[in-house]
């Protein structure tokens, strides 16, 4: 048993997404008895057996929490149960389909189609890599599908579920490696 708040809960926990009627690149994050506001990708959320490399899209799913990456220079050592990796300049995320590394993380520079993780932005100081599309990776199938710091105004991700940094902090503490977080698909009237 763990406390999140005042109410004690039992392994595993689902950290559940759940996209804003009136605005599918808006959403939801509620865990516990805990909930935040999040931006959700520029084309909304799809289920995740449609979602393509580049289409701009949440895939929907229950996905696996893998790692936290974070700017040691940027924050202080996050409070979490999650493995942490601290980004560096020469990290990078493939995500060229055509590669045999296609969504897994690249040392930079790299002979292919990469994300740079280390930004001068601040929506990576923390990352969450989610467990979309990895297990094997299937080419053209979505890369890079993180928890992140959200941009200002909760503008639209490319796919990726955002919140504002001390709500992710928080959600950080609350949750461990046992724990997924469930992308709903929005309601349909």
């Amino acid at each position: 048993m763990r406390a999140i708040g005042q109410v004690a809960y039992s392994f595993p926990m689902d950290i559940v997404v759940v996209p804003d009627p009136g605005d599918p690149t808006k959403g939801v994050v509620r865990w516990g008895q805990r909930e935040a506001p999040c931006a959700l990708g520029r084309s909304g959320v799809i289920a995740e057996s449609q979602k393509r490399e580049g289409d701009g899209a949440t895939p929907s799913g229950r996905f696996a929490l893998r790692r936290l990456l974070w700017r040691a220079d940027r924050e202080v050592s996050p409070r979490t149960r999650l493995r942490r990796h601290v980004i560096s300049h020469t990290d990078g995320w493939c995500d060229d389909p055509n590669r045999p590394e296609y969504n897994r993380p690249v040392s930079l520079p790299f002979d292919g189609s990469a994300e740079q993780v280390w930004r001068e932005d601040h929506i990576y100081d923390l990352v969450v890599v989610l467990g979309h599309n990895d297990d094997p990776p299937r080419a053209g199938a979505g890369s890079a599908i993180f928890l992140h710091i959200a941009r200002p105004g909760y503008a639209p991700t490319e796919g990726c579920v955002a919140m504002r940094g001390a709500d992710l902090r928080a959600l950080l503490s609350d949750i461990g490696p046992e724990d997924a977080l469930v992308v709903t698909l929005p309601a349909t009237d």
